[in-house]
């Protein structure tokens, strides 16, 4: 214990010994690593918003698993109706976090969705996991992916309608590329609804739609109820694609950074724990199916998050790009270029009128200093660029380096 009380008071050896030791010292020693006050987390209790979906299970597991009280923060769950409900709340300051999706954080920093306030991504939940969803009656004539649902549509005229769950979120925009890749204008040739994700099945039931984007378990529940077929992964659209986010106010960050490090680091160790084997992914599946998180049977979970794909007309297929919550902290890293597609989409759709300064806002938003800090604590590895590369369905490379031109390419557009 003197060893460690001796130690230089530095933010680096606190968060490290904090990091290593924090499960297994007593409260007073732990109290003793947070002495000189200027790490120790301002809020003590916090709250995350989050949708009924597998992939706010790194947010839940922190919590369940007593990760969160590691790192002097604990993390209250909060079961949100749908995303406009943590978008408000969030600006609100009602919510401290959210389990989020990237482009909804991106809409309100630049008030394309909704109220305008300076927000921020402190990392990301997790790549991959979400599905296009076609009602039955479309597979019962034929259409069961992309080219097909256009031949259809050219054939039997009438209003299509699709269903996302936020004007600026993830779901909307790999509805539209999808939608796009076979020259259907999601704004010209159909109608688009916007459905929080736990009410899209049930909405499917009554014929309200004829397909929709959303994360798990949503497009495996239809399929198990028998009114739904899975046409594409959004992994196949982009594979290792961000999706949702731990988002904040930049206003909070500003107030409270300790706590915005804490609480990333927390989930970080979360995300390495849910993907550190088979048991985990299994007990994790077991946890959030519960009624107080996603509120379904664990066997329309535990599937999808091994790989273990089925696309409800007999074929099945192993995803090696399910859905992770770490890949050696690939997944968590907001790299700048992953908000700045968001971005390029959003001009692409109409949603923004003008083209913005892309990496000036992503800089803004998305939290490097934060996360860096966060997966010191964590003992995560770092990437070493702040952009990646990536090659989605259509062929088109994606890295970030020209982004206007990379928006105004697209032949569909609105």
């Amino acid at each position: 214990m003197s060893d460690l009380l001796e130690t230089p008071m530095t933010r680096r050896n606190i968060l490290q010994a904090a990091t290593a030791t924090a499960l297994t010292i007593p409260p007073a020693l732990r109290t003793a690593v947070y002495a000189g006050g200027s790490d120790k987390p301002e809020k003590e209790e916090v709250k995350i918003g989050f949708i009924p979906l597998t992939d706010c299970a790194s947010v839940v597991m922190a919590s369940v698993l007593g990760i969160d009280k590691k790192y002097g923060v604990k993390i209250v769950p909060s079961k949100e109706s749908s995303w406009a409900s943590v978008r408000d709340k969030l600006v609100s300051g009602e919510l401290d976090f959210a389990h989020a999706l990237y482009g909804l954080i991106y809409g309100v920093h630049l008030g394309t969705s909704g109220p305008k306030k300076d927000m921020a991504v402190l990392m990301g939940l997790n790549q991959n996991g979400q599905g296009i969803t076609l009602s039955k009656k479309l597979a019962d004539k034929g259409a069961v992916d992309a080219p097909s649902l256009a031949k259809l549509m050219q054939e039997e005229k009438r209003e299509y309608t699709f269903a996302q769950t936020f004007p600026t979120g993830t779901h909307a925009m790999w509805l539209y590329y999808w939608l796009a890749s076979v020259g259907i204008n999601p704004f010209k040739d159909a109608k688009v609804i916007t459905v929080p994700p736990p009410q899209m099945v049930a909405n499917m039931r009554v014929g309200n739609m004829d397909g929709y984007c959303v994360g798990e378990p949503w497009g495996h529940r239809a399929i198990a109820d028998g009114i739904g077929i899975t046409a594409s992964t959004t992994q196949d659209i982009w594979p290792d694609h961000p999706e949702k986010v731990l988002g904040t106010s930049a206003e909070y960050v500003k107030k409270y950074p300790n706590t915005a490090r804490a609480v990333s680091a927390a989930i970080l160790e979360a995300s390495k724990w849910i993907d550190s084997g088979l048991q985990n992914k299994l007990k994790m599946a077991e946890t959030i199916a519960d009624k107080a998180y996603v509120n379904t049977s664990v066997d329309v979970i535990n599937q999808r998050i091994l790989g273990r794909y089925q696309n409800g007309l007999g074929k099945t297929w192993d995803d090696p790009h399910f859905m992770k919550f770490y890949a050696d902290g690939n997944v968590n890293y907001p790299y700048l270029s992953d908000g700045m597609w968001f971005l390029t989409q959003h001009k692409r759709w109409g949603l923004l009128k003008e083209h913005p300064d892309y990496l000036k806002v992503a800089k803004e938003i998305n939290q490097l200093d934060v996360y860096k800090d966060a997966a010191t604590a964590s003992k995560t590895p770092i990437p070493k660029d702040v952009m990646r590369s990536s090659k989605l369905m259509d062929g088109v490379v994606w890295d970030g380096k020209d982004p206007k031109k990379y928006a105004d390419s697209f032949k569909v557009h609105a």
